[in-house]
């Protein structure tokens, strides 16, 4: 089975590569900007340009003539691009609300041609020819760096550079892939997983299955000082206060984004805490659908939290995943019993067993069941033991759950 990881390493940059980096970004936000544009027809999904090969032989010579980008990262951009274009499209084609993706962020996309990766630095392309950037290791060994991407057993694949204007700080995300020959016949760890289910919502931003609230009452709070401040500056309508809407939009693009970074990282504390393999989420397509009542910041808090897990996570060798969460907030948890009337509001009671739980907590155990009973019979069915037994496991607050119910240690 191919295993993927991600390792997340900080830079040390000096102002002159700043510059350069800055530089270079502009350009390749400007392709991956373009190329969009270029591959999107707002009228209908059938005519946009999703075929990468024919969209980088259309491209690609414009690009390179226009800016003085290195040729991998025009092609990056333009791959990056195309694969944002067609997730569009999968969405548009399930009725589900879209729109041309623009690229903001503060980031690029390197391959073996364009970056070379050794065990103390990285060497990058810029505008301004190759950077070399040292890293920051953590004194703790053996970091997540080293465990992959210095490892002989995976293989290096690409990079993402980021920038973090919370913390000023700049970091590679490195792609590295191995071959488990071991899983193949069914003797890897994988044969039995502990997994913690998360359910998304209003009035909590994230429940783990193991009865631990992430609120999102203080999020609402700024959210809506932020909107009192907007407004007031918008009725004025003068040069300085535009200009202070911006510094405004700014303060609070980076309080968002650390806000989430604060809960991603207490998520994935809690799975090291839980020793759990995997955190499973509820699919995000459709959520504005499921959610009809949540606010445009909700969604954008769940998208980025469920990202912002999942790269932190592959630090740690942990999973993340999505289930689909059909009915999981109608779902028995204990008894598997499900009707619509079992939920009421925040508060989930079965009919058919009595069991009384929060409706939010009763859902994040669903998922993460939902993930055990799928992960269970995929590999029981490549199970070569006599028993079959290929356990799946969902951390619960006292104890675990399998998918045929709960254990004497549970507790529930």
């Amino acid at each position: 089975m191919e295993v993927r990881r991600t390792a997340s390493v900080k830079l040390i940059v000096s102002d002159e590569q700043r510059d350069a980096f800055a530089a270079t970004r502009e350009q390749f936000l400007w392709c991956a900007n373009r190329a969009a544009e270029f591959c999107w027809n707002k009228y209908d999904y059938r005519k946009c340009r999703t075929n990468k090969r024919k969209v980088r032989d259309a491209l690609y010579d414009k690009f390179r003539a226009e800016t003085d980008l290195h040729a991998n990262l025009v092609q990056a951009a333009i791959k990056r691009a195309v694969e944002a274009v067609k997730g569009c499209v999968e969405r548009w084609k399930k009725r589900q609300r879209v729109s041309k993706p623009e690229f903001t962020s503060w980031f690029m996309d390197y391959d073996k041609r364009s970056s070379t990766v050794r065990r103390n630095e990285v060497s990058l392309s810029t505008l301004d020819g190759r950077v070399e950037c040292d890293f920051v290791l953590p004194s703790s060994s053996p970091t997540p760096y080293e465990r992959y991407v210095v490892s002989e057993e995976f293989e290096f694949r690409t990079s993402t550079l980021h920038y973090d204007a919370v913390t000023d700080e700049f970091s590679l995300h490195v792609s590295i892939r191995a071959y488990d020959s071991d899983d193949a016949d069914g003797s890897a760890d994988t044969e039995h997983q502990t997994v913690l289910g998360i359910d998304l919502g209003v009035n909590s931003l994230a429940v783990a299955s193991t009865g631990t609230f992430w609120q999102g009452d203080d999020y609402d709070h700024w959210i809506r000082e932020f909107e009192k401040r907007r407004s007031k500056l918008q009725q004025r309508g003068t040069q300085a206060a535009h200009n202070a809407l911006l510094r405004l939009g700014k303060r609070e693009e980076a309080w968002r984004k650390q806000y989430i970074h604060t809960k991603a990282n207490e998520i994935v504390a809690e799975a090291i805490e839980t020793d759990c393999d995997a955190i499973i989420f509820e699919e995000l397509d459709g959520i504005r659908d499921r959610l009809p009542w949540a606010e445009w910041h909700h969604l954008w808090a769940f998208r980025r939290l469920f990202e912002y897990v999942e790269y932190k996570a592959a630090e740690y060798g942990i999973a993340v995943e999505q289930v689909k969460p059909d009915h999981t907030s109608q779902r028995c948890s204990k008894c598997g019993f499900t009707h619509k009337a079992n939920r009421d509001a925040e508060q989930f009671c079965c009919l058919r067993c009595d069991y009384e739980v929060n409706a939010d907590y009763n859902a994040a155990k669903n998922i993460g069941l939902r993930y055990a009973r799928n992960e269970y019979h995929r590999l029981r069915s490549r199970q070569k033991s006599e028993t079959g037994d290929a356990p799946v496991d969902v951390r619960l607050n006292r104890g675990t759950m399998t998918d045929d119910g709960p254990r004497p240690t549970a507790g529930d």
